[in-house]
């Protein structure tokens, strides 16, 4: 009929799907939604505030680079050992593939970077694993830069600094991933007995053989709140003990209050907790390594 045509429509009582235009007008990446409570934030303000969630106190994972950057006195960092990259012993396949991608994801040539620095003007060697590569595994070439960085702080006589985070090794390269276990803590334990200071900071996740491992070989141990810290996954072991383990298990709290910490630090304290520590080790202006 004639007045259905200037009859207004009834409003629909479902949403309209976006156009690609309105989908395009909100930029990629501007929001982060926390794993923990579930909200949502700008991600430039969770980046302000080292990643830790503004609503919870969760701590997201960091790059290595972002790690530097809120650490490192600015101008200071200096890449160790960047030139070599995994081989495919095994023959594993498409392995090789997979680091390529990482690398291009990264921006990193493995699981760890390594390099000399200062912390608000005292020297250092730092090692940082990043989860963001093949789960922070460790290979033969990750276990060989560690290894490399150690040497570097017994040459340069300044303490080592590492942050763990990693799955445990790296299936691809067999037992050669297992003997850096081997190697690390070795260059650890040379590294010790002339002097120098080892610190270990285990952020989310650190299991497997680097957490049993150089993980756990520092003369200071800490943690990040929250973080997972293991060497068998928690099935494995309710299933060998046949027990029910606590909920808070394997967690950076559960181990501290065990004896296996020395501190869990919140990330927006850590320069400042890390300095104290280098201050410490000070005698006569010289830094003890």
């Amino acid at each position: 009929m004639l007045k259905d045509l200037f009859t207004k429509p009834k409003k629909k009582k479902y949403a309209a799907i976006p156009s690609e235009a309105a989908k395009q007008d909100v930029p990629e990446g501007i929001m982060t939604k926390c794993p923990e409570c579930k909200k949502i934030m700008y991600t430039k303000d969770l980046q302000k505030n080292l990643k830790v969630c503004l609503h919870c106190g969760h701590h997201l994972r960091m790059t290595a680079y972002e790690r530097v950057e809120s650490l490192i006195d600015e101008g200071t960092f200096q890449v160790l050992e960047d030139r070599i990259s995994s081989e495919n012993p095994l023959g594993f396949p498409g392995y090789l593939e997979k680091l390529e991608k990482d690398k291009k994801n990264t921006k990193l040539e493995e699981a760890v970077l390594t390099g000399t620095g200062a912390i608000n003007g005292m020297n250092i060697v730092i090692a940082i694993m990043d989860s963001h590569f093949r789960m922070g595994s460790m290979g033969s070439v990750v276990g060989e830069k560690i290894a490399r960085a150690i040497e570097t702080a017994a040459k340069l006589e300044v303490p080592f600094l590492i942050f763990t985070a990693s799955g445990g090794a790296r299936m691809q390269e067999g037992v050669l991933s297992l003997m850096q276990m081997a190697k690390t803590s070795a260059a650890l334990k040379m590294f010790s007995e002339k002097g120098g200071l080892i610190i270990s900071f285990m952020t989310h996740p650190t299991t497997g053989g680097v957490s049993a491992s150089f993980a756990s070989l520092g003369d200071y141990n800490f943690a990040e709140p929250g973080a997972l810290i293991g060497f068998a996954g928690r099935r494995v072991i309710e299933q060998t003990i046949r027990e029910e383990l606590p909920d808070d298990f394997q967690t950076a709290e559960f181990l501290l209050d065990h004896g296996q910490l020395d501190a869990v630090i919140h990330r927006l304290e850590i320069k400042e907790k890390l300095t104290t520590v280098l201050e410490i080790h000070q005698q006569e202006g010289e830094l003890t390594w």
